[in-house]
């Protein structure tokens, strides 16, 4: 993982998150909530379970986000119910990445992955950033990072992303909240499999990769600017739409603005050349193709499975569970009493626990 993460980072760190666009256009954060820009902490039930049906068999899901609340305990007796009841537990969309080469060839890589990270000819942040640019970085960077002389001779993209992780921590937020670590432990207590849907990735000339890399670059600077953006004035509205997830407030995360940060990297990484070259241009595509299929056929052999997926692909108009309707399958959001099943106009309200369930307190992640 190392060695592609030196090219491929932004890919692997954001994964399905940034396939599609925003549901709606964003109102204010005040204007749509009353929560207070802290994370919330406790135990917390978090969203309702979304529901796709066909000739009698069931796919609930959950659909997440990043980042959540660092200090929540997740409890909720819905999803114990639905895992308890299911056949299969589909695993959040990724890419795997595989490289192919042997053991010793893979420690070969590390040092020009770890090169590629660097700007070229050892040049520093505050030589390839405009200076306004560095100037806000220098003030964020030591905020957050510190004293770290190390970091300025990273590629911006690199940097930048290593400020937003720990301006998540400093602000009470964590990449997951626990989530995955608390799905695999319910599946493990009731003997459920858990089926991947990563989509791999085969990188068959790494050395060739890296070389790609390092001599046409990319073009950062905008996901740069872009990630600062979010750690100076992003963060209250992150931290609100994590604590609607974490209280279920469905209608909250409908109008919530999301950062478009994940975006902008994801395209200053696609739209280099190294990019068309290796195939990660239309990951995202091949993502979605990959998840369809692993849940046409989940459907089609189990009467109940569980899946996760990112809440923005339950929301979206054109979103995975968009293309499972107009293929005929029946799409109900949370407590949707209608028949529509239409993902972009269901109810917003949460589903209601299982009565006579019992679900453990899920510890926080640490991240």
């Amino acid at each position: 993982m190392r060695v592609v993460s030196a090219f491929c980072l932004v890919v692997l760190s954001l994964g399905a998150a940034a396939q599609t666009a925003p549901v709606t256009a964003p109102a204010s954060p005040s204007s749509v909530t009353n929560l207070a820009a802290v994370a919330v902490s406790g135990v917390q039930p978090g969203p309702g379970l979304w529901k796709v049906s066909k000739g009698g068999h069931s796919m609930l899901l959950l659909g997440v986000i990043s980042p959540l609340p660092q200090l929540m305990q997740w409890r909720s007796a819905d999803v114990e119910t639905a895992i308890s009841g299911s056949q299969q537990v589909l695993q959040l969309p990724d890419v795997k990445l595989k490289v192919d080469v042997s053991f010793f060839g893979k420690l070969f890589l590390l040092p020009s992955a770890y090169s590629a990270r660097k700007n070229d000819n050892g040049a520093t942040l505050q030589q390839v950033l405009p200076a306004p640019l560095y100037a806000r970085w220098e003030t964020l960077k030591l905020k957050y990072i510190g004293k770290d002389s190390g970091i300025e001779r990273w590629k911006p993209i690199f940097a930048s992303q290593e400020l937003y992780k720990k301006a998540l921590k400093a602000n009470q937020l964590s990449k997951s909240g626990g989530v995955q670590a608390s799905i695999d432990a319910l599946a493990k207590k009731y003997n459920v499999p858990e089926t991947s849907t990563e989509y791999p990735l085969v990188i068959e000339h790494p050395h060739d990769a890296i070389k790609a890399f390092k001599s046409s670059g990319l073009d950062d600077i905008a996901c740069f600017g872009r990630t600062l953006d979010a750690v100076e004035q992003d963060m209250p509205a992150m931290t609100l739409r994590a604590n609607a997830w974490a209280t279920g407030d469905l209608e909250a995360l409908r109008k919530l603005p999301d950062s478009d940060r994940r975006g902008t990297c994801i395209t200053a990484v696609t739209d280099a050349d190294f990019a068309h070259k290796l195939g990660l241009s239309d990951v995202p595509a091949k993502m979605e193709a990959n998840w369809l299929e692993l849940a046409r056929a989940a459907l089609a052999k189990n009467t109940q499975t569980f899946a996760m997926l990112p809440i923005k692909e339950l929301l979206s108009p054109d979103g995975y569970l968009a293309k499972l309707k107009a293929e005929g399958y029946q799409v109900d959001a949370p407590d949707d009493g209608s028949d529509d099943g239409d993902p972009a106009a269901a109810s917003s309200a949460a589903a209601s626990p299982a009565s006579g369930a019992s679900a453990p307190a899920m510890s926080p992640a640490s991240h």
